[in-house]
């Protein structure tokens, strides 16, 4: 491909500086004001010298483009002053989008030594974007051969990074099979392969190219780059990509950044107007980013197609916008029903950190299962997440972006139901170097949306580095974890209860694996809540967030169709029998009723033999919730909870040592008057009762104030304890069934 003859002609770089020229001026203004009107008002100090590097550069250009002779670098004072002006002005307010033709040009024209390409390439910061034309001019350049390889490599390196900055794309994707023509040379291989995969359509994957790429990976062996080429290609043209290839790769490139990716986020920042830190303390500004950053371009990018052809069509035409060949442009899409109108001629933007954002974009992919997008999706977030670790970057100054940028992918997540594998892979990564302080709110609710897989090695990638973290950290960051375990539980229940429902017919490996993972998961929370009850002396507020994870471990059964019941274990149940606070007592009481209910249930079904997936409960399931509720109602009601518990860690004792304690009247020291949770309970009853008597004379609760006293108690919002006792205990539970039957008649 030969270069366009507008920039090898002589005279026409004459009519592109002074186009240059003319919005360099706008430029520098700030397009707010003409020339003439900016002299008429007085400039500040800072304006002056803003004004002199412009013109500087201005003078750069101009000099640059006008070289028509190899110039060398050495002993040349000019050409050293202008490159000077370049890179001042490129890291200090990035270049404008007119001066990137006339630098690509020289740079890639061999007119100047490798010294020289280099820094004007290694100068290409964008302060808004970068004109696709400046671009296909460039890559035409390459057809001459008169830069070196290294220039070759450092362009592309470049046109990697800042892909997401071109302002279309159109044209540079007609120029496919000019960079696929590049694949034979092994130096460029990689970043070709890369850019091919920025650029790939499905109309471009052809036979051919598919041949040309197995012949290139049996020459060279499994290389990344190329599994990602083939990987796209086989999600668009599967019948054309017979191989089987790896499902995910950790990294499919290296990282291309470079020199440019901290120049752009200093210069985005620079021009918010605000120091970053000031920003962020202020909460002033969104912190901008690096290379292809998630936060780089927000809004969603103007398509490549043209606009103006676009509104002429509409205009003459309406029918021929509902035409299938014609493609939909995603910047205009700004209601639901055009999503349903156009679902199928969306065309996804090249800038992913934008899909994330746009909940329209999130429904297309929700409802289209479009396989290449979640590819795409998945390379970009997982080189975004390896690249900006906030806590695996030494000295890392974009914490708080990192953050932010963490937050986004949860707000999408929650969005769509379901984790990215992008974000898993991420998590299992680099969780065990993370200190448990940076982002920890955003990582632990990533960690609640990790997706419900087989994965064997769950453990060494999750449980082990969060228990670790977990025995060494603060209460608080302990009932954090709590919580985001909780709610991994529950975005497992949620998301595969329909499926269960629809697929597992029978008993199968898939479902058996299923109910494995979520056991695992319970008995993992069981075994880290035992041991933190004893390193925080039983926290109260510890116990909560406890017994909050088990409110829905007992009713998988019920609530999400899961055959599984796993029982508390003796370190949680036993102290939240004992807690000193009722709300705690409260919420053990209604999780004993459900599993109640969810063993009811199970049981009737074991015997009737209606429950499909013929699952069966064990005997020590059973065996455990008996001895429970043996100690429960030992310990609320009869009083004997320390003759009667059969528990092998429950509170049964030999009657001396019970003699030892020296409790009168042992026997009836324990029940809803007497237990520590009760007690602000009963000495309120009693007031109420008998307001003249200050003794407080529990034995005074009995007989028909003993009914009383429960009716008090229902009174107060105990709701959990009501449900326990009533179904629990026989006298109550006929006495609120006659009393029902009495109502209805």
């Amino acid at each position: 491909m030969r270069p366009r003859r507008s920039s090898r002609t002589p005279k026409q770089p004459l009519h592109v500086r002074q186009k240059s020229q003319t919005d360099l001026s706008a430029w520098r203004k700030g397009g707010r004001a003409d020339s003439e009107k900016s002299q008429q008002h007085p400039q500040s100090v800072n304006d002056q010298k803003n004004d002199n590097q412009e013109g500087s550069l201005e003078q750069a250009l101009s000099y640059l483009e006008k070289v028509q002779d190899r110039v060398a670098l050495k002993k040349n004072s000019v050409l050293q002053k202008h490159l000077d002006a370049v890179e001042s002005t490129a890291l200090k307010q990035g270049l404008p989008p007119e001066g990137f033709e006339i630098l690509l040009k020289v740079a890639l024209s061999g007119k100047f030594a490798d010294t020289v390409n280099t820094r004007l390439l290694k100068s290409l910061i964008p302060a808004s974007v970068i004109p696709e034309n400046s671009v296909v001019t460039a890559v035409s350049w390459l057809c001459v051969s008169k830069c070196s390889d290294n220039i070759q490599l450092l362009f592309l390196k470049w046109l990697i990074t800042v892909f997401d900055f071109i302002d279309h794309k159109e044209q540079l994707n007609a120029l496919y099979g000019f960079f696929f023509s590049f694949l034979q040379d092994e130096k460029m291989c990689p970043y070709i392969c890369h850019v091919l995969y920025l650029l790939t359509r499905k109309e471009n994957v052809k036979p051919f190219r598919v041949r040309r790429l197995l012949d290139l990976q049996a020459k060279m062996g499994m290389r990344s780059y190329l599994q990602a080429l083939l990987s796209l290609y086989k999600l668009f043209c599967p019948e054309q990509v017979t191989i089987t290839l790896p499902e995910k790769m950790k990294t499919y490139f290296k990282n291309s950044g470079g020199p440019w990716k901290a120049a752009i986020t200093a210069v985005r920042q620079r021009n918010q107007g605000i120091p970053k830190t000031q920003a962020i303390f202020l909460g002033t500004s969104q912190p901008q980013s690096r290379k292809r950053k998630w936060n780089a371009q927000l809004v969603i990018p103007a398509s490549s197609a043209n606009t103006n052809n676009l509104e002429e069509l509409r205009g003459k035409n309406r029918v021929r916008l509902y035409n299938t060949n014609v493609s939909f442009p995603v910047e205009q899409l700004q209601t639901f029903p055009q999503l349903l109108q156009n679902i199928h001629r969306l065309e996804f933007p090249s800038q992913m950190g934008s899909v994330l954002t746009s909940p329209l974009l999130l429904h297309y992919m929700n409802c289209v299962k479009d396989e290449s997008i979640y590819l795409r999706l998945y390379y970009w977030m997982g080189q975004m997440l390896q690249e900006e670790c906030a806590w695996c970057v030494v000295d890392n100054p974009n914490e708080e972006e990192f953050k932010s940028f963490l937050e986004t992918i949860y707000k999408a997540e929650c969005f769509l139901q379901e984790g990215f594998s992008a974000c898993e892979e991420f998590l299992y990564k680099t969780l065990p170097f993370w200190d448990g302080v940076c982002c920890r709110s955003e990582v632990l609710s990533l960690v609640s949306w990790i997706p419900l897989t087989n994965c064997s090695d769950i453990k060494s990638y999750l449980y082990d580095p969060l228990a670790q973290l977990f025995f060494t950290s603060s209460i608080y960051f302990k009932c954090s974890v709590l919580e985001s375990l909780k709610q991994l539980l529950q975005n497992w229940l949620n998301c595969n209860v329909i499926q269960m429902d629809s697929e597992f017919t029978s008993l199968n490996t898939t479902h058996s694996g299923l109910v494995n993972v979520v056991a695992e998961l319970v008995h993992f929370v069981g075994r880290i809540s035992t041991a933190a009850l004893r390193l925080e002396k039983n926290s109260t507020f510890l116990m909560h967030f406890i017994l909050d994870f088990y409110g829905t471990v007992c009713d998988m059964y019920l609530k999400y169709n899961l055959p599984l019941l796993i029982m508390p274990p003796a370190g949680v149940f036993y102290p939240a029998l004992l807690s000193m606070d009722s709300v705690n007592l409260n919420q053990l009481c209604h999780i004993m009723y459900r599993y109640r209910n969810n063993l009811v249930a199970a049981k009737e079904n074991e015997l009737s033999k209606k429950n499909i997936l013929q699952f069966k409960f064990s005997n020590q399931t059973y065996q455990e919730y008996n001895q429970y509720i043996i100690a429960m109602v030992g310990c609320l009601w009869t009083s004997n909870v320390f003759q009667k518990d059969v528990h092998p860690q429950g509170l049964c004792m030999d009657d001396k040592l019970l003699c030892k304690t020296g409790v009168k009247e042992i026997k009836n020291s324990l029940n809803i008057v007497y237990h520590p949770a009760m007690m602000g309970y009963s000495i309120q009853f009693l007031r109420q009762l008998c307001p003249d008597d200050t003794t407080f004379n529990f034995k005074l609760i009995k007989g028909k104030r003993w009914d009383w006293y429960l009716e008090y108690l229902y009174s107060q919002g105990l709701t959990g304890l009501k449900a326990f006792i009533e179904s629990s205990i026989s006298r109550v539970s006929q006495a609120s069934r006659s009393k029902a039957g009495n109502v209805q008649t």
